[in-house]
């Protein structure tokens, strides 16, 4: 029998080894989550059993439901390892869509070779179940010239009722494409974690890919900020970790009301 190692009315918090726990767990919504990276990562002395967790996640992923996978590569001997490519073809063959995202890392200095340009990104691979249920697509682009009350006549060409003509006024902003920058985030000091991503990356995807009352999954929550994110928006979060350290820090978190909040 799955025990919870925390659980309230909006999240459910198992500590353990993911790839044991994710075939006991009901249906998910979405996931939302970073792998350790190569040897980039110290966590705590554990193991990654990348196959595993990735069987795990097609089995718990509705129809139509969506895994974000946020990672990179790490340089060794002037090469890139190319771990996050081999993890993509993986996630396809057992049967995912894919679609290549990147996270355009701002502020955090250089990384990689110094035989190449350094990097600034990382990938988010968005891997679906069948086409995505759900894609509120961020609308945030400004469009360059609009004019809320006087759009130009070159829009007003071809449309002949003056509702059409109306309805201009609605393109202010034009969906972001996909290329997402974060930066200049600062640490939360309660976090105590080695990578955080930024909580607004986590919540951008949340708010694309889930609705209100959905159930979001992070397998290898680490301080919690995907769980932060998905109750801030709505949504019930399922977290696992290996880590008691971890495990404890989202317990006090939620208990101080800094990561379950209204």
């Amino acid at each position: 029998m799955l025990t919870p190692y925390y659980q309230d009315e909006v999240a459910t918090l198992y500590c353990g080894d993911c790839a044991e726990i994710l075939p006991l767990l009901e249906p998910v919504d979405l996931t939302v989550t970073s792998p350790p990276y190569d040897n980039l990562r110290e966590y705590e002395g554990y193991s990654f059993n990348f196959e595993a967790v990735a069987l795990g996640l097609w089995g718990v992923t509705k129809p139509g439901g969506v895994v974000v996978w946020v990672v990179a590569d790490q340089t060794v001997n002037g090469s890139e390892t190319l771990t996050s490519f081999r993890q993509a073809l993986y996630f396809r063959e057992l049967g995912f869509n894919v679609e290549t995202m990147i996270y355009e890392v701002a502020g955090t200095g250089a990384k990689g070779s110094n035989y190449y340009y350094w990097q600034a990104f990382e990938y988010m691979f968005v891997f679906a179940k069948g086409n995505p249920k759900t894609a509120n697509r961020i609308k945030d682009v400004k469009n360059t010239g609009f004019n809320r009350r006087r759009p130009s006549a070159v829009k007003y060409q071809g449309l002949s009722t003056r509702s059409e003509r109306d309805g201009i006024v609605g393109l202010e902003f034009s969906i972001r494409p996909n290329i997402w920058r974060y930066g200049g985030f600062t640490r939360n000091d309660d976090t105590d974690h080695p990578a955080p991503f930024p909580e607004s990356l986590a919540g951008d995807h949340i708010r694309t890919w889930s609705n209100p009352g959905d159930t979001v999954l992070d397998p290898m929550m680490g301080s919690g900020t995907t769980g932060k994110m998905a109750i801030k928006n709505g949504c019930r979060f399922i977290g696992i970790d290996i880590s008691e350290k971890y495990c404890e820090i989202v317990v006090k978190r939620i208990a101080q009301r800094t990561l379950c909040f209204a």
